[in-house]
């Protein structure tokens, strides 16, 4: 909020940042008014504008004012909405949201004269641009859409191995169902590991994979559709184990619920490719308070863990390690913690998006 109001993030001239668009340590981004249709997507370049790259591979520009459909495969440039004037000691982080990771809609923002994506240097002032790819569905989008979200930090922020393992010991960040997880039980390297859930029965649905050929989606409807429309379930092996198809996209849950505390923020980080040729999340950015409860009734919420595999056949097991947090301190504790106006997340057991009607 503060960020708003002394101009470090504004909606141009005509437009103003609603209160519903800031979250307890992000704000959300609204797509504008036009998109980009591209041959192919590009790497930001430190010496060009965007528009000066756009210009060279945009294949035309369309309307998004009322809505548009955004083909599958097909990567768009979309201007968004707000645009920032940032200090030098004040620099920005990108992420899709929740439900535009759930639905494989791959987002990155790029900026002007910057040879990095979704990172904003520090004093950063111009426009932001979101690059958009649906890999599995074909999309609907249109104007004032919010597909990710920003926020702003100073200093460093990341907190060390040692610095999670403190917390942890103070307020616990993972929990099963028999209590927290025991620091000793803790597996943390560059941040804190967590765990896909395998344990059903044969015939109970342990995740979802997306179909290749299903009829468009609005991202503006909310609990709309018939997840079977999208998606096929997906049953674990005998063992505790599934195979993952190359280049199909899986929703998994986690085995542990995540908490984090009023004065933290975390990101859930891509897997390290060095494990194998597996790509688990595109979005997970956790605002303070997602799993936590100050009553402490309850304690944690399941993560989503978005999969895809490169190459060849990929086999995961129950409790393997396929996903990552990243916890960054605040610079103090949010006024309004996730969850406290309601979120389609917190307290999750679905891992399907907020666009499907509950099972």
């Amino acid at each position: 909020m503060k960020a708003v109001e002394e101009g470090l993030l504004s909606a141009g001239e005509h437009f103003r940042i609603p209160p519903a668009s800031i979250q307890p340590a992000s704000v959300d981004l609204r797509l504008g008014e036009t998109a980009w249709p591209l041959q192919c997507s590009f790497l930001p370049d430190p010496e060009a504008t965007v528009e000066e790259k756009v210009s060279e591979v945009a294949l035309d520009e369309i309307s998004i004012r009322d809505g548009a459909m955004l083909e599958r495969g097909r990567p768009y440039l979309i201007p968004l909405m707000e645009e920032l004037d940032l200090p030098r000691e004040i620099r920005g982080k990108t992420n899709p949201k929740s439900s535009t990771g759930r639905l494989d809609v791959f987002t990155r923002v790029i900026t002007d004269r910057n040879n990095r994506f979704d990172e904003i240097p520090a004093g950063y002032s111009g426009r932001l641009y979101l690059e958009v790819v649906p890999l599995s569905f074909a999309v609907r989008v249109q104007r004032m859409l919010s597909l990710n979200q920003l926020r702003l930090s100073v200093g460093e922020a990341q907190l060390r191995d040692a610095e999670i393992r403190e917390v942890h010991s103070e307020v616990p960040l993972l929990y099963t169902e028999s209590g927290p997880v025991a620091s000793g039980e803790l597996s943390v390297a560059d941040g804190l590991f967590v765990s896909v859930d395998l344990s059903g029965e044969r015939a109970e649905v342990a995740g979802f994979r997306s179909k290749r050929n299903s009829r468009v989606l609005d991202m503006s409807q909310i609990g709309h559709y018939d997840w079977r429309d999208f998606w096929e379930p997906v049953y674990p092996e005998r063992g505790g184990h599934i195979i993952l198809e190359p280049e199909s996209f899986y929703l998994l849950l986690s085995v542990e619920e995540v908490c984090v505390p009023p004065q933290y923020a975390a990101e859930m980080m891509a897997y390290d490719p060095t494990a194998g040729e597996l790509r688990t999340h595109y979005a997970g950015f956790f605002d303070p308070g997602f799993g936590y409860d100050p009553s402490g009734a309850s304690h944690g919420s399941r993560a989503a863990l978005e999969v895809r595999v490169r190459d060849v056949p990929f086999m995961v097991e129950h409790r393997q390690g396929i996903g990552k947090l990243g916890f960054e301190r605040m610079l103090e504790p949010p006024e309004r913690l996730y969850g406290d106006s309601g979120s389609h997340y917190q307290g999750q057991t679905s891992v399907l998006s907020k666009h499907f009607a509950r099972r």
